[in-house]
């Protein structure tokens, strides 16, 4: 019996990427996008917690089982934390945390009847919070402790939950991202370097679909940690973040992204 997927943001970068590779591996994927309009691939808005819910029966309905749940969708915001409006950062959360916490909730309970799994996909800018980009940083971070405190919730029912660090990935996600120069004349232009850098980095990086096989490896794993960083150099990062003071990886940090 094929195995029954959904992923979350899965029309464009790493969603599409992992709905393929998991489809490659034998699961029936069901993609959620905004954009939607095929059979599989479902019209979903991750802010309206009745579309969400109602696309997860439909799910359970045609296939009679849910057994993975992959959580990618998301975007980003920069700029300096004085002049992002708070609604901003709000809308922000909105999508990439309760986003991924509205379509838990309405997969949870089909999980527990397969022992299924949930992967959240998260980013090394959760455990190296990164300036100017401070409020993503802060969605990311509260995914990966969302997900270590529901991976022991859920454990008593077979059903396993993780998050996945990605780093930087070649992906639209890079042209999307909503940018603010507001205060720029303030902070000397630090806040458009900052993100230029970051941006060069990203379109410099892991194609997506590399990070799409990983996530489908962890799908298939028989048992998962609680946290995965993408790539050698993005575990060490996330080694250096446990290892360093605070003090010594914010210096550090500061020098890449704050000059």
């Amino acid at each position: 019996m094929k195995k029954i997927a959904i992923v979350t943001g899965g029309t464009s970068g790493i969603g599409l990427a992992t709905a393929r590779a998991l489809t490659a591996g034998g699961y029936i994927v069901y993609t959620f996008s905004r954009r939607g309009g095929q059979a599989r691939d479902l019209s979903v808005d991750v802010t309206d917690e009745a579309a969400v819910a109602s696309a997860v029966s439909q799910v359970v309905a045609a296939e009679g089982r849910l057994d993975l749940v992959v959580n990618c969708a998301g975007f980003g915001i920069s700029g300096a934390v004085e002049f992002t409006e708070t609604a901003d950062a709000m809308r922000l959360f909105d999508v990439n945390f309760f986003g991924m916490v509205r379509v838990n909730r309405a997969a949870l309970p089909h999980l527990r009847a397969t022992g299924g799994r949930i992967i959240n996909v998260s980013s090394v800018a959760a455990p190296v919070a990164i300036p100017f980009q401070a409020y993503y940083s802060c969605t990311k971070a509260a995914i990966n402790d969302y997900s270590l405190a529901l991976a022991n919730e859920a454990k008593p029912f077979g059903v396993s939950v993780t998050a996945v660090m990605p780093g930087d990935i070649a992906t639209g996600f890079t042209a999307a991202r909503e940018k603010s120069a507001a205060g720029d004349d303030v902070y000397g232009g630090r806040i458009q370097r900052s993100v230029h850098k970051m941006e060069l980095d990203e379109k410099n990086g892991m194609p997506p679909e590399a990070a799409g096989a990983y996530l489908a490896k962890i799908a298939g794993k028989r048992r998962v940690k609680g946290l995965y960083a993408i790539g050698w150099t993005y575990k060490f990062f996330c080694l250096l973040a446990k290892l360093l003071p605070v003090r010594v990886l914010n210096w550090l940090v500061g020098k890449l992204y704050a000059q």
